[in-house]
């Protein structure tokens, strides 16, 4: 499951992935994520915040999620994944061959900065 809440005033989408993602959590996200591109052009950012990334539940979940990356990446511009472990520590150096977002790791101690950055 994958909470979120679009922060109108930040520009700033938040996720928070409470277990395994879905593909139905993607479809979800797309319509908020498209309306607001519709009305403002970008976004000024993803903050995802989890202890861990949680997986998806199964491989339709995966393909979903990387449909949603495809059709958003190019409008979204900055991605802060507030996190512990290792997958997290990576993601910023395997994101800037896929996405036009930049991308940047912070540990859970540190959401501050990544609200500032």
């Amino acid at each position: 499951m994958l909470n979120h809440e679009l922060r109108l005033d930040d520009e700033i989408l938040v996720l928070k992935p409470e277990g395994p993602l879905e593909a139905a959590d993607f479809t979800a996200l797309a319509s908020l994520v498209d309306n607001h591109l519709e009305q403002h052009g970008t976004l000024r950012g993803i903050l995802i915040r989890a202890k861990s990334f949680p997986g998806w539940k199964d491989f339709g979940a995966l393909l979903a999620h990387l449909k949603f990356v495809k059709m958003h990446h190019r409008r979204i511009e900055k991605v802060a994944i507030v996190a512990y472990g290792a997958f997290a520590t990576i993601m910023p150096n395997i994101g800037k061959h896929f996405v036009h977002a930049r991308v940047q790791h912070f540990d859970l101690a540190h959401e501050d900065a990544a609200w500032d950055w």
